[in-house]
């Protein structure tokens, strides 16, 4: 698993966002993977929370991360829904997903977003989308 979990490591690397945000790759499974970002006041909308787009921005990578674990590593995402559920302030936001379903082309994979404050891990958002596999070119893989 550590050879995927490098590669995985390296194309987040690759992401200039990513770095920019500060996620990193924490774990990568079968069909499974966890990025974590830590909360620091520049990620804050007005309130003083996480703003809800750097939340997305994790469940938007976490998913398309799962679905590169079975459909390979050129995917895109294809879409996806989140809810918010609670407010994060403080810590660090952890982001598991999962594969619930992969065909040759395209893959449905689920999220759940929490922030850990302390040993304390709370669910923040729950959400999700579609990953699809898409050719050198970058054009969809449609299977036809």
């Amino acid at each position: 698993m550590t050879d995927l979990l490098d590669r995985a490591r390296g194309a987040l690397h690759a992401q200039p966002f990513s770095m920019l945000l500060g996620a990193e790759l924490m774990h990568t499974g079968t069909n499974e993977l966890t990025l974590s970002l830590p909360i620091r006041d520049e990620l804050r909308q007005q309130h003083g929370f996480v703003h809800g787009g750097v939340i997305s921005y994790l469940v938007d990578n976490a998913l398309t991360f799962a679905g590169a674990l079975l459909l390979g590593p050129k995917v895109v995402t294809g879409e996806y829904k989140i809810n918010y559920l609670r407010p994060a302030v403080n810590g660090m936001l952890i982001a598991r997903a999962k594969v619930v379903y992969a065909g040759q082309h395209q893959a449905t994979c689920q999220c759940n977003v929490f922030v850990m404050e302390g040993n304390r891990e709370k669910l923040i958002a729950v959400a999700q989308g579609t990953v699809n596999r898409i050719s050198e070119s970058g054009e969809h893989e449609h299977g036809n």
